[in-house]
């Protein structure tokens, strides 16, 4: 294909491009830039159009390729730097402090009031809540997957009402336990 066939080409598809990349870019100047950087890569690259293939394809596969390129350089420049001595930036900001008492009490009375659970909502719920899998429980305790599904639902309400009485709505999320 001649340069100028090529630039006839190219010329023919300049609105449907430009439309593209306002599609793409939602903002009329980088979809003036997009359509530049197509442009250029369009051109540079001629050599490599197999003719008989589809131009505007190929057109569109440069302009979404160089926009996903360009959106993945912006989002690894917004990456913080910091190349001070003592990387003084990133230490700069408070530092968090986790401080797992509450947690760690909750915890142990959490424990206290499984352990005050019929055995067999004992059991389950225990193995349920230290990772095990359904169809796990169901094979070591022998029961159908039903009934562990069933005893793990019974035992997360008891503990939910044992929980409400000690604690009634003082802050506490009672959304799911285990």
């Amino acid at each position: 294909m001649s340069e100028l066939e090529f630039n006839a080409k190219f010329s023919g598809y300049t609105n449907s491009l430009f439309s593209f990349a306002l599609n793409l870019t939602k903002d009329k100047e980088e979809a003036h830039d997009l359509f530049q950087d197509t442009a250029y890569k369009a051109i540079v690259n001629k050599e490599k159009f197999r003719v008989g293939t589809n131009f505007k394809a190929w057109l569109f596969t440069i302009m979404k390729n160089t926009f996903i390129n360009n959106y993945r350089r912006n989002i690894r420049k917004n990456t913080l730097m910091d190349s001070t001595d003592n990387l003084y930036f990133i230490n700069s900001s408070s530092a968090i402090v986790n401080n797992d008492a509450d947690s760690e009490i909750l915890l142990e009375e959490l424990n206290l009031i499984i352990d005050t659970l019929d055995d067999n909502l004992k059991n389950t719920f225990r193995m349920h809540f230290n990772g095990y899998k359904y169809h796990e429980i169901a094979e070591i305790e022998q029961i159908p997957l039903g009934t562990v599904k069933s005893r793990i639902f019974l035992a997360r309400k008891e503990i939910k009402q044992k929980l409400m009485v000690l604690y009634g709505n003082n802050s506490l999320k009672l959304g799911k336990i285990a």
